[in-house]
């Protein structure tokens, strides 16, 4: 059993940046995959980014390349997005989700919503134009 905890979301500028945290307790966070996600009001789901349990492979969403990164540190048992030049249009509540590396036989796995199984309880990102 893992929790997730997300922090650092807030209001921004446009323009501005923000880096959030996803901090995970229980199980064996090393071998787990992690996602971030989002969703707007009135909108589905999306995927943001998702990093791998070993060698790091990160993957991004279209909309956020060159903008978003992510990264982990294992020793920390936490996830982090940096998020650069925000848009209005990433406005959202942002999730971070864990699965284990067993789940995932491609790089499409990292994609899908349905490839986590652990989900946290999200966290507020508002970019003002």
């Amino acid at each position: 059993q893992v929790q997730l905890v997300e922090s650092g979301g807030g209001l921004v500028q446009a323009g501005g940046s923000l880096r959030s945290s996803c901090a995970a307790s229980g199980g064996t966070f090393s071998t787990y995959n992690i996602g971030w996600f989002r969703q707007a009001p009135g909108k589905e789901r999306e995927f943001v980014a998702a990093i791998s349990w070993s060698r790091g492979s990160t993957y991004y969403t279209d909309s956020v390349k060159g903008r978003f990164t992510i990264s982990r540190d294992n020793a920390k048992k936490t996830v982090y997005l940096q998020m650069n030049s925000l848009k209005p249009e990433d406005t959202a509540v942002y999730y971070c989700a864990a699965g284990p590396y067993t789940r995932y036989s491609s790089g499409s796995d990292y994609y899908k919503g349905s490839s986590y199984t652990y989900w946290g309880q999200g966290t507020q990102v508002t970019v003002s134009s």
